[in-house]
């Protein structure tokens, strides 16, 4: 880390910042965004050359739209993730270029997933794939890999890549690189682990990310991501609870607010309490445009509380949907049948055919094709009415929460 940040300094004092060189400055942006320093990140890329039209070979524009991707993605802007990966792919593609690519895919892998477009994560699980076998991840194996694994459970289970995961924790540079990248990594690990019945893996994900977390004292996203998968292995909600405050990530935020959720709804005393961190969690989710999120937690909800605590929405047509509702239409707009549609969301097909009486009504569409043709323009319209997010904590431990960590 600090190689890059002096690299990406300026060659003398007396020359402005962004005439540093643009490469480094990718490289030491990268860095940061992997320990969710996001604000420091997008003011090193910030310049006043644009990747459309600056003076740089199209490998460093590729990355730098990359970048950007990574950015977006950790700051859990979905749809602007999926537009700057696939503006540098297409780039790195005309350059040439064949070890930027997995960076892009890992990127179109999670948003996909995570928006509940399962059909294009399993194209780039399939990519990532090839690029294992040609030897072109070497950047970002432990990632590569994990993306890979999440789209191919979405579809087939998580037995179906147990031999995936056993194979990052049983490799020491994949497994420090995925751990100390992705803050979400190491308590979805430990969580297929007790889904498997798979002890080791949970306790070899919980004893690497401790010692990680003993030698990277200063970061707040590793912090995070040890409390989170200590306290995930433990059952213990207090510390998920603690482990949601301090992520940076929005998406292993919500995450860590549904595991909190899940060990508390065990003990009826503490079922009210279940039931608000659910709904924070699908709040947080529906922010973070986590769609397979979403109708997993409103499933969730729906065995805990009669209401369904439907999360706030701003006041635009969407607002009309109900939970279900909001589901389909986001299915539906992906061009799924009824019968596909039913199997996420754990209805029936003549269930979604009802739903989307509904929605049409609501939405004032007549057909599939016309819900599927505005859909993404109701939703800007509903983020552009949300207020806006607080302000971005700090992405490195202070002292004295330093000293709370050890």
């Amino acid at each position: 880390m600090e190689l890059a940040a002096a690299a990406s300094e300026p060659a003398t004092g007396e020359l402005p910042a962004r005439e540093a060189p643009l490469e480094a400055r990718i490289w030491y942006a990268t860095l940061l965004t992997r320990v969710r320093g996001l604000r420091p990140a997008e003011r090193l890329l910030a310049g006043e050359e644009t990747v459309a039209h600056g003076p740089h070979r199209p490998e460093a524009q590729a990355a730098r739209l990359l970048c950007e991707a990574e950015i977006h993605l950790a700051g859990g802007r979905l749809t602007e993730a999926t537009a700057a990966a696939e503006a540098g792919l297409r780039l790195a593609s005309q350059a040439g270029n064949r070890g930027l690519p997995p960076r892009g895919h890992v990127v179109m892998a999670v948003c996909s997933v995570r928006s509940l477009d399962l059909t294009t994560g399993l194209l780039y699980a399939n990519r990532l794939r090839d690029a294992a076998l040609l030897g072109q991840e070497n950047l970002m194996p432990g990632q590569c890999v994990w993306a890979a694994a999440q789209a191919l459970e979405a579809r087939d289970g998580m037995e179906s890549v147990a031999h995936l995961l056993k194979g990052i924790l049983h490799d020491d540079v994949l497994t420090r690189e995925l751990l100390l990248s992705q803050p979400a990594a190491a308590p979805w690990l430990v969580r297929a682990g007790q889904r498997l019945g798979d002890a080791d893996l949970a306790e070899r994900t919980v004893r690497t990310m401790s010692r990680l977390a003993l030698t990277n004292r200063s970061f707040r996203s590793v912090q995070a991501a040890s409390e989170h998968a200590c306290g995930l292995y433990a059952r213990d909600a207090d510390a998920l609870e603690a482990a949601s405050a301090r992520h940076l990530d929005p998406w292993a935020r919500a995450s860590a607010l549904e595991d909190a959720s899940r060990v508390r709804s065990v003990r009826v005393p503490e079922r009210d309490r279940a039931v608000d961190l659910l709904r924070r969690a699908a709040e947080a989710y529906l922010s973070a445009g986590a769609s397979r999120d979403l109708a997993r937690v409103q499933s969730r909800l729906r065995e805990l509380d009669d209401h369904g605590g439907r999360p706030a929405r701003s006041r635009t047509r969407v607002s009309r949907l109900t939970d279900t509702e909001f589901a389909v239409a986001e299915l539906v707009s992906q061009g799924l049948t009824n019968g596909r549609v039913g199997s996420q969301l754990y209805i029936s097909p003549h269930t979604v055919a009802f739903h989307l009486k509904k929605i049409f009504r609501k939405l004032d569409v007549t057909s599939r094709v016309e819900l599927a043709r505005s859909w993404n323009r109701i939703l800007v319209e509903e983020r552009a009415d949300r207020p806006a997010a607080a302000p971005e904590t700090d992405f490195l431990v202070r002292p004295s929460m330093a000293r709370q960590a050890g």
